[in-house]
């Protein structure tokens, strides 16, 4: 049987991972998109078009119209959410279009993930595109039906709020919301996600709350292969603060434990420590926090090139840390793999012997997960 796989996509400072689990419904998680209008010209050599490669790689219902079984997003950056409203279908199913090109037809998202920052306006400290106030939009829908209802929606229109809302909008909606510590089994010996974070406010802790950046969700996924679990962390733009708050709390339960870890906000090194007179402090509790990697585990650094430390994210001294932590060759940019002037999806398979790297054939812009796999399998445990 095939391998379960990720997808890491290479969308310059940005976020899009795609699951596919090799479970008889092949559920497929997107979490995050940054897809560029640039992307979706075929004329266009520099970037990859990764709408027609996800497109690709997804079911279709009954009507042959592709699905997502979930989408989460970490948060609502614009880096987060680009493409939303150009690739995905929102509002109720009956609204659906068929478009002429039978290549661009959007996409139906069955389930969405969210925090429950989605009620909050625009503000200076919360600037949203259109995309992300789109997203804001349906979540809305989705709740509304949930409220007059009061009961799970069907496809196209469920819901997950991710936490707790602190002004009580939360209080009646417990079916459809998860706590922040709470476990998940989506799919019986597959797929368990164990919530993670936003944080709840910190003491003395005050405009900082309210940045996106601050309240991503945090994840620890794990993907069952036979006796293998395929751990998954994911990360968001979380800084420095919430990963030290990350150790004091989870780093003794193993929930940080990773065989493949997302470096948070695009590899910058403000997860990592503070900037003090000019100067790079590390932290050594964010630095502990994010170093609960297994054997022969990946770091995936969603970002532009690596360079130096004058544009973070993404961040030379981040990166100096975290191949302390894993293999030189176990640490992956999205924009550099396989090499920078010709770039492709880092795709790698959840065996049941661990995480197993599949070769970057990159000449043709519609490379196929299936592709042969030459990655070695590396041994795993603690």
């Amino acid at each position: 049987m095939e391998s379960s796989k990720i997808t890491f996509y290479p969308v310059d400072n940005g976020g899009m991972a795609f699951i596919k689990l090799n479970d008889e419904d092949k559920t497929s998680i997107l979490i995050d998109m940054h897809i560029r209008i640039d992307a979706d010209n075929e004329k266009n050599e520099e970037y990859f078009d990764v709408a027609t490669h996800l497109r690709e790689n997804l079911e279709t219902n009954e009507d042959e119209i592709p699905y997502i079984d979930y989408f989460i997003l970490t948060h609502n950056d614009d880096d987060h959410i680009k493409g939303l409203l150009t690739h995905f279908h929102l509002d109720k199913l009956d609204s659906y279009v068929e478009p002429d090109d039978e290549e661009e037809k959007k996409i139906i998202i069955n389930e969405i993930w969210g925090t429950s920052r989605f009620w909050k306006n625009k503000s200076v400290s919360n600037k949203l595109s259109d995309d992300a106030k789109a997203f804001n939009k349906e979540m809305k829908r989705r709740v509304s039906l949930f409220e007059k209802k009061n009961e799970i929606q069907e496809n196209g229109n469920k819901i997950k709020i991710i936490g707790v809302d602190p002004d009580g909008k939360t209080d009646d909606l417990d079916d459809i919301v998860l706590e922040i510590n709470q476990q998940l089994l989506i799919l019986k010996n597959k797929l368990l996600i164990n919530v993670l974070g936003p944080i709840e406010q910190q003491e003395n802790e005050e405009e900082d709350f309210f940045e996106p950046n601050r309240n991503s969700i945090i994840l620890h996924i794990i993907v069952k292969e036979n006796d293998y679990d395929n751990e998954i962390l994911i990360t968001g733009d979380a800084n420095v603060m919430v990963w030290e708050h990350m150790n004091e709390i989870y780093s003794s339960e193993g929930l940080l434990d990773y065989d493949i870890m997302i470096a948070p906000h695009h590899c910058s090194r403000l997860s990592l420590g503070r900037i003090n007179d000019d100067n790079f402090e590390k932290s050594i509790d964010a630095v502990n926090a994010l170093n609960n990697n297994k054997e022969g585990a990946f770091i995936i650094s969603s970002s532009k090139p690596i360079k130096n430390n004058d544009s973070d994210p993404p961040s030379k001294d981040a990166k100096d840390i975290y191949t302390k932590i894993v293999a030189k060759d176990h640490f992956l940019c999205t924009e550099e793999y396989p090499k920078e002037s010709d770039v492709s999806p880092i795709i790698i398979d959840l065996s049941s012997n661990g995480p197993k790297l599949i070769s970057a054939k990159s000449k043709s812009k519609l490379l196929r997960a299936s592709e042969k796999a030459t990655g070695e399998v590396y041994p795993h445990g603690k």
